[in-house]
């Protein structure tokens, strides 16, 4: 009996090394990244951390009690959409150069095209936001965006590590479309593994600046969450961004939990023309790492944002609130704050430069 114990956890263990081998999980750093991550100031006892202390799960919940409402508790209903979700196909590659736009391609992808640059951000265009492609599968409508949609890049922007956000498929097949990639410390070796070369990652930590072309800039700035691709947590960074250019300026919120980072990146580089947040995959039990609505509306008072574009919706079902739960909510505490919510469908583009985008109910229809 012993003896098979042994054995079935030796083949346990040998299955996990097989599977997490698989270049889908990416790569540990080590040598000279492992280094200058560990010198951070945001490193402790091997592993980044949040400004605050930021516990998994709020107070009152338990990792048993969790899973079991999310596997076995009545589902909403509207968790999934019962029909497509309405959605454009804009030929992004024939977008007028000297246009701004903002194109939402769904969950927290976007394309942002100003002052002469391209950036895409956090795309996951491959018809799931995990490891395995039978788990976690986009709406049907909100996937209507490949890779080969994607045109030359300028600047791919990656946030943090998890597979709704870096999607080895996306990042993979648009390799050779990409001139510079800008991702926090440690996510560069995943990136390396799949192809990537040294010399295109700029790789950086919380308050580092950076100069981009055609004189814009982008600040690596503090969010409250976590990374991990396989068991261990943490051991890459996170993190929000603040782009500014001659002519505008943006904070490119990330996945994040309500904290006081929000107040100090709006006190020193605010306020915004345009704010893209965090809003939906939510639940009171992990709070402290996704932001519920109400959090968005403070957070985005906070930035000091002209404009508030919610992202991280719409695309997959990775909580158990009503699929369009979060854009009627933040809608609506919005309009009770008499702040700017836009709210284009999938694929409808968005120009940075008018004073009067007006988009319709489109998750009622």
């Amino acid at each position: 009996m012993v003896y098979t114990i042994i054995a079935v956890a030796v083949l346990v263990v040998l299955l996990y090394f097989v599977i997490t081998g698989q270049e889908v999980f990416g790569a540990e750093a080590k040598g000279e990244r492992l280094k200058r991550m560990q010198q951070s100031a945001h490193y402790r006892d091997g592993q980044f951390q949040n400004l605050s202390e930021t516990p998994s799960l709020a107070e009152g919940y338990s990792m048993p009690k969790v899973m079991f409402n999310f596997f076995f508790a009545k589902k909403n209903p509207l968790l999934k959409p019962l029909k497509n979700i309405p959605s454009i196909h804009t030929d992004l590659k024939n977008l007028p150069k000297y246009e701004d736009i903002f194109v939402w391609l769904g969950h927290s992808s976007y394309y942002i095209q100003t002052d002469g640059v391209s950036f895409l951000i956090d795309p996951v265009l491959s018809s799931y936001g995990s490891p395995f492609k039978f788990f976690n599968k986009a709406f049907s409508g909100a996937d209507i965006f490949k890779p080969e949609d994607i045109p030359e890049l300028d600047y791919l922007v990656i946030t943090h590590d998890h597979y709704d956000h870096l999607d080895y498929p996306t990042v993979k097949a648009i390799k050779n479309k990409v001139k510079k990639v800008i991702l926090p410390l440690g996510v560069g070796a995943h990136l390396e593994r799949w192809g990537y070369q040294p010399e295109q990652l700029i790789e950086d930590e919380w308050g580092s600046e950076v100069v981009l072309k055609n004189d814009l800039k982008i600040i690596y700035t503090p969010a409250r969450h976590f990374s991990g691709r396989k068991v261990k947590r943490n051991v890459t960074l996170w993190t929000s961004y603040v782009l500014e250019t001659p002519t505008k300026k943006m904070f490119l919120g990330g996945d994040s939990g309500y904290d006081t980072h929000f107040k100090m990146i709006g006190e020193k580089y605010g306020p915004f023309d345009y704010a893209f947040m965090e809003n939906g995959q939510y639940n009171e039990a992990w709070k402290y790492i996704h932001a519920l609505p109400e959090d968005v509306i403070q957070a985005s008072i906070e930035v000091k944002a002209k404009n508030i574009i919610p992202v991280h919706s719409s695309k997959f079902a990775l909580a158990l609130h009503a699929w369009n739960e979060p854009l009627e909510k933040v809608t609506k505490l919005g309009k009770d704050k008499n702040l700017n919510i836009l709210t284009p469908m999938i694929g409808e583009p968005v120009d940075l430069n008018a004073s009067d985008n007006k988009f319709r109910v489109w998750w009622k229809d």
